[in-house]
């Protein structure tokens, strides 16, 4: 979902600036001070459940970050492209599957305000499993509800370690997206095909089953 559908620019200006902001002000600290001391307590979960957890980091920071996810929805918005994409994922008659880490709160934020899930067949966040994409925990539990063909199935993400995760489950057709912030230049993702965009993908959508991020 974020990097690959919806930009990554809300979720870095959201991590990176309001709440380090309001971490500063609510604990009497300078910007710098804040970023300091969150730089270090967000690398020690990343990649772990907590790490994608609006409940979490509510308790850890003090702060309410899903009413501050509401405060900031106006900067939610699809990658260019996107929207184009899941039109013509639709027009070919594929399975959807939204498959995010996101938190359902954080989700429901996000589609009230681009209305990202009227596109999917099926939704699935990974706090329902209580393991994050990327662990193979995660994908034997997909697997298990959802009962799809991973070999006939396309997965797009922005991250390394979850499209490693998604490689090793035997998903047939994996790739990366470059840009996944679009205020920021593109980079290439060692090992994984890329695209700058998933509208990149609209002309080999034939012989595929879902999609999911």
């Amino acid at each position: 979902m974020d990097g690959t559908l919806l930009d990554l620019c809300f979720d870095n200006y959201f991590w990176l600036e309001l709440v380090p902001e309001r971490y500063a002000a609510r604990h009497g600290l300078t910007l710098e001070q804040a970023r300091s001391v969150l730089a270090p307590r967000f690398a020690a979960v990343h990649g772990t459940l907590d790490w994608y957890c609006i409940d979490f980091w509510s308790r850890e920071l003090g702060l309410d970050v899903a009413g501050l996810k509401r405060e900031a929805a106006a900067r939610v918005c699809f990658l260019p492209g996107a929207e184009r994409f899941l039109r013509g994922v639709k027009e070919h008659g594929r399975t959807t599957m939204l498959v995010t880490n996101a938190h359902r709160e954080s989700l429901a934020v996000k589609a009230a305000r681009t209305g990202l899930t009227r596109y999917f067949d099926v939704v699935v966040s990974s706090h329902d499993f209580g393991v994050p994409k990327e662990h193979a925990a995660f994908w034997r539990a997909l697997q298990d509800r959802l009962s799809f063909d991973p070999a006939r199935s396309l997965f797009v993400d922005d991250s390394p370690t979850v499209l490693q995760a998604a490689r090793r489950h035997g998903i047939g057709q994996i790739y990366a997206i470059s840009r996944p912030d679009s205020t920021r230049q593109p980079h290439q993702v060692a090992g994984f095909a890329c695209v700058e965009a998933v509208e990149d993908l609209l002309e080999g959508l034939e012989g595929f089953e879902g999609l999911g991020r």
